[in-house]
């Protein structure tokens, strides 16, 4: 992250004195990683745009994202072959929100809160180092307090922050915790062989899809 968006990111938080739900959720952490990008419209207009992207189609317009997502999910295809089970038949379209429609292992996410306007956090819990990654069903009111050994818990973030008139910060965080040292072992060897990389990737092109539809939307003339 260049020094000026560091700089922006910064004062808009300074500017709004409120604690994230992010830092509800999950204060104390293992591993985080930040993206954030400058959007050329205002707030309403930026989150209307995050409300509706469709990552089905970030995916498709960028293929590294679809590569990535493809290695992540060919464990669970081989076992649900193994088990002699119908593989899941892939959505049309997928907004932040129907991620929190659909069961886990299958793209779903757990919806732990959303401020309109201002931010919304996912989360899930599982053991994401393994090659077909079991998850822990844990509801957004015992997200913060679940401690048992074994598992890692992580959030996603994506907020919108006014920088001036017209101007938007939007961001996305995650996060991940640990259970115990020997999950913490397991995750931090798991992150650091690529998936923090690939993480990063995935968010970063959910944001310039954001963008560049707000952008768009901004320069649309409004209708009478």
């Amino acid at each position: 992250m260049d020094s000026v968006l560091a700089t922006t990111m910064s004062n808009v938080r300074a500017d709004s004195g409120r604690r994230t739900l992010i830092d509800e959720f999950l204060p104390v952490f293992d591993v985080s990683d930040t993206v954030a990008t400058v959007v050329g419209a205002d707030t309403a207009t930026t989150w209307a745009a995050l409300m509706e992207v469709d990552l089905i189609d970030v995916g498709r317009r960028r293929p590294l994202i679809a590569v990535l997502g493809a290695l992540r999910a060919f464990p669970d295809l081989v076992a649900h072959l193994v088990r002699g089970e119908s593989v899941p038949a892939a959505p049309r379209r997928m907004r932040l929100r129907d991620t929190t429609a659909l069961t886990l292992g299958t793209g779903g996410w757990v919806l732990l809160g959303e401020r309109p306007g201002d931010e919304i956090a996912l989360g899930l819990v599982g053991t994401f180092w393994r090659p077909v990654i079991y998850f822990a069903n844990v509801p957004a009111d015992d997200f913060r307090a679940f401690a048992e050994p074994g598992y890692a818990k992580t959030i996603y973030s994506l907020s919108v922050r006014a920088i001036e008139p017209g101007r938007t910060l939007l961001c996305g965080v995650m996060r991940t915790a640990t259970t115990d040292e020997r999950a913490r072992r397991w995750f931090r060897r798991y992150w650091t062989c690529g998936t923090g990389f690939g993480a990063r990737v995935l968010v970063q092109g959910v944001l310039d899809a954001v963008r560049q539809a707000a952008e768009q939307a901004g320069r649309r003339p409004p209708t009478s």
